[in-house]
């Protein structure tokens, strides 16, 4: 009797993209101008990445999925095919009708359920090569912030009867595969700064990793999937340096549903002030230097092959391009399903 074939391995990715522009539809446009120099980078490095499903973060959300269409299509002429393709309407930009930064004007970017300069700005989005369930999907981005069990927040109470926990969203999308559906709980976590002494974006970034966390808990109204799943985002926190209320991350990380692959470059960089090690690190920041805030955690009953960040040295190619088109880097899993 023949020996069954084993599954080839999955490339599960996420990449902070920097697609966000600065009004409605101009991301539209750069992508059918086709002369944009960062988008004409993206492609290469997406090309290169190699994933088979991929979420994006940072890109700008249209409701007839346009922009995300054009990108689709710049790929395929690329020679990387993403027949499959899906974002929900982000939290970002969506006003609350309040004065939430306290500056007496209602209306500002931050304002809204999650900063935006418009409704949609900087949302995310999934590219992916298997066919995804969306009838099976869940959208946990309108669970309120003052829900969570043992919340940092201290909004007043007629903001809190409206200020939603998701920056962006909360969302569980089934791609489904040979063996079965895997679910992506994606995110994309607010920074925990740009805000004064009463740290109301920290408190919230911490609170945007317990949302996973208490879902594995079973602690939330909402069950964690009965499949196999990966959570994945930008959780915009490093674990050992930067801003921000790290327990919040850490739990995650060491949370004993999920493994942690811990992905590395080869970048070689150097973090002498830094805790954590700077091959693990996933953006590049000017002010601060490297952080690891981007995540592909696959639960503990995956069995993961490889893992890496797209981060080569500075003598590879690749490496102008993955410079110019974001501060971040793509990070990887691959991952055999049961």
């Amino acid at each position: 009797m023949p020996t069954p074939l084993a599954a080839e391995p999955l490339r599960v990715a996420t990449y902070n993209v920097d697609l966000a522009r600065t009004g409605p539809g101009l991301l539209v446009q750069d992508l059918v101008a086709g002369d944009d120099p960062q988008i004409a980078a993206l492609v290469r490095v997406l090309v290169a990445l190699d994933a088979d499903v991929l979420l994006l973060t940072d890109v700008d959300y249209d409701a007839g999925l346009v922009a995300l269409g054009l990108l689709a299509e710049a790929l395929e002429t690329a020679g990387a095919p993403y027949p499959h393709r899906f974002a929900l309407r982000p939290n970002t930009g969506d006003q609350t009708g309040f004065d939430v930064d306290g500056n007496g004007r209602i209306g500002d970017p931050r304002d809204a359920q999650g900063f935006g300069l418009f409704a949609g700005n900087g949302g995310m989005a999934i590219l992916s090569r298997l066919p995804l369930d969306e009838a099976g999907v869940r959208d946990f981005s309108d669970h309120l912030w003052r829900d969570l069990p043992k919340t940092l927040g201290t909004d007043a109470p007629d903001l809190a009867a409206v200020q939603r926990l998701a920056t962006t969203g909360f969302w569980d999308v089934p791609v489904l595969t040979d063996q079965g559906p895997l679910h992506l709980l994606a995110w994309h976590a607010t920074p925990p700064v740009f805000d004064g002494p009463e740290d109301r974006n920290g408190r919230r970034n911490h609170d945007e990793a317990a949302f996973w966390r208490l879902m594995l808990d079973g602690a939330l109204p909402m069950a964690a999937p009965a499949a196999p799943f990966v959570v994945l985002g930008d959780a915009n926190l490093d674990p050992n340096d930067g801003d921000g209320l790290r327990d919040g991350i850490a739990a995650l990380l060491s949370h004993p549903a999920l493994q942690d692959p811990a992905p590395r470059g080869t970048h070689g960089r150097v973090e002498p002030d830094h805790t954590g090690d700077p091959a693990l690190d996933t953006a590049l920041y000017a002010e601060i230097g490297g952080l690891r805030v981007d995540l592909v955690l696959p639960a503990a009953n995956l069995t993961v092959t490889a893992a890496g960040a797209l981060w080569p040295p500075d003598s590879d190619p690749l490496a102008a391009d993955l410079a110019a088109a974001s501060r971040h880097r793509p990070v990887w899993v691959d991952l055999t399903l049961p």
